[in-house]
C-alpha cells in the first residue's frame, strides 16, 4: 500500500508535519517494503489553493492514505474525491506513523479537521 505522510524534513526520521497543505514535504512510503520517495511541498508558500494543490499532487502519486496533523476542507474533498484516506492527530516521527498505521492504532476521519486557511501563517 503507498502511504503519504506529511513531513518536516526528507527523512523517515523527520516529524510528521501537523499541515496538510502546507507541510514542507511528502513522503509517499510502500507500506510493505519501507522504501519510500520524497516530494518537496512547493505549494506551501502559494498565496492560495494550497490544499487543492497539494490534494492534487498527492492524488497522482496513486497513495491509498495520507497521515498527517490536520487537514481542511479543500484538501479533505480533493482526497476523498480521488478515494484517499485521511488520518489527522499524526505526530512523532514519519517512521513511527506509518508503523502505528500498519498495527491498525490510527483510524481515517470522514470529514476536515480544521477550517479554511488553517496552515497559513
Amino acid at each position: 500500500m503507498k502511504i503519504c505522510v506529511t513531513s518536516q524534513g526528507k527523512t523517515m526520521d523527520s516529524q510528521v508535519d501537523p499541515r496538510f497543505g502546507r507541510c514542507s514535504f511528502f513522503i509517499i512510503i510502500d507500506s510493505d517494503s519501507m522504501e519510500f520517495e520524497v516530494i518537496e511541498n512547493n505549494n506551501a508558500s502559494s498565496s492560495g489553493g494550497a490544499g487543492i494543490q497539494s490534494g492534487q499532487l498527492v492524488s497522482e502519486k496513486n497513495v491509498e492514505i495520507v497521515l498527517t496533523g490536520n487537514v481542511g476542507p479543500n484538501a479533505f474533498e480533493v482526497l476523498d474525491a480521488s478515494n484517499i484516506k485521511i488520518v489527522i492527530g499524526v505526530t512523532g516521527t514519519v517512521k513511527d506513523a506509518v508503523v502505528k498505521y500498519n498495527n491498525g492504532d490510527l483510524k481515517p476521519i470522514d470529514k476536515p479537521s480544521v477550517n479554511s486557511h488553517f496552515g497559513m501563517k
